[in-house]
């Protein structure tokens, strides 16, 4: 293939995945009316349409969606071995992507990663907060971060932290005014504070464990989020009743502002894990946060929004 042949297939994928020619332009830093020449040219050589254009959106055809499957990671294996090639006598450059929800890059991601900031001037770090289940290989990522249940088979899977319970809580107010819940299905009649999915559009359903028993509750109320940190905010505001992380709420509990409900039923989740692509060649730099990420660093949860309220 020709060199110009992969730098289009480049830009062709940087579109895709952007779904946007601006977008797209602004990262490999040409214009927009270069690139939207460069991707015709590659269409005309094809002898097909990659992707379909609107005035609002720009999405891959049927052609430029098996493009992007089967060639895009070829070209990224291609790319990791250059660059691991570059960095055996180099050294710790470049930038990892990185993929997480957004309370997990606040209390374990940033506090790990931080200190590679200042010992490695050449280092640089991005990382996007997304609730939905991201393919981190065919949307460019180098490390994902999720529950261990959510992590992919073919994925090079490390722990960062042990299983995490899940908690059901509420403001004082709240509990005083409505009664604590004193079986899942009395979750039904509660103001609930409730997450919108992003990969599916749906509201999630309480994912509660007692013993042997499991139960998904469909609970409802006046507030939905795509946010933990809004759920707990909510919560705090004595909105209702809000099901997330013990350790995002632990210093709220300590200090009186929320209550938990319901601990017969709070489930374990497999802990977080960090995962990346078993056919990935691990640069230097790859490894450096792999390794970081690993080591736990000090954490104070009165930093987290929300902390210091009342």
């Amino acid at each position: 293939m020709a060199r110009d042949s992969i730098s289009d297939l480049l830009a062709f994928m940087a579109v895709a995945r952007e779904r946007s020619f601006t977008r797209a332009a602004s990262k490999l830093g040409v214009s927009q009316s270069s690139l939207s020449h460069t991707i015709r040219a590659l269409e005309t050589r094809l002898g097909v349409r990659l992707l379909t254009r609107t005035t609002r959106s720009v999405a891959p055809t049927e052609a430029g969606e098996r493009l992007l499957q089967t060639v895009a990671p070829r070209l990224q294996d291609i790319e990791s071995e250059v660059a691991a090639v570059s960095e055996l006598g180099a050294k710790s450059a470049g930038t990892i992507r990185i993929t997480a929800i957004d309370h997990v890059v606040d209390t374990l991601l940033w506090p790990r990663l931080r200190p590679l900031i200042a010992e490695y001037p050449d280092f640089k770090i991005e990382i996007s907060t997304d609730y939905r289940m991201v393919d981190i290989v065919a949307e460019g990522f180098d490390i994902g971060v999720r529950w261990g249940d959510q992590v992919a088979k073919d994925m090079v899977a490390v722990r960062l932290m042990p299983d995490q319970r899940m908690l059901i809580v509420g403001a004082p107010d709240y509990l005083a005014a409505h009664g604590a819940p004193a079986t899942p299905q009395e979750l039904l009649a509660h103001n609930c504070i409730t997450l919108r999915l992003a990969s599916s559009g749906s509201l999630y359903a309480w994912e509660l464990k007692n013993g042997a028993r499991e139960l998904h509750v469909n609970v409802s109320g006046q507030a939905t989020f795509h946010s933990v940190y809004q759920m707990l905010n909510a919560a705090l505001s004595g909105c209702g009743l809000a099901f997330v992380p013990q350790d995002l709420v632990e210093p709220h509990l300590a200090a009186g502002r929320l209550q938990a409900v319901l601990q017969d039923w709070a489930p374990m989740f497999p802990g977080l894990h960090a995962y990346y692509p078993s056919r990935r060649q691990s640069t230097r730099t790859l490894a450096l946060v792999i390794d970081a990420l690993r080591t736990p660093q000090q954490f104070n949860p009165a930093h987290l929004p929300g902390a210091a309220r009342r």
